[in-house]
């Protein structure tokens, strides 16, 4: 058993993202999440696959606002915040 990861898989999982993205993100969002891709390509594809579960749950209802989406950005981060003290 092999645990490469199948091009064709991807590629469906791929296409599951889009069109949940697109069913469940504003238009708003759907550009904020474009934004994040720009800069952080890991963070966005953590936060999509997030958004995924959610809705397969069906812990999403109705669309995520622009605003719904910063607030589980922060919760997304946040985890990763650390201070230094000397």
């Amino acid at each position: 058993m092999s645990d490469e990861i199948n091009p064709e898989e991807m590629k469906k999982v791929e296409e599951l993202k889009k069109v949940v993205m697109k069913k469940i993100l504003t238009k708003e969002a759907i550009e904020r999440l474009g934004r994040i891709r720009l800069v952080k390509a890991d963070l966005a594809n953590q936060l999509e696959l997030y958004l995924v579960q959610l809705y397969q749950t069906g812990k999403i209802k109705g669309q995520v606002t622009d605003e719904q989406l910063k607030f589980i950005l922060e919760g997304l981060t946040e985890k990763k915040k650390f201070n230094i003290i000397r």
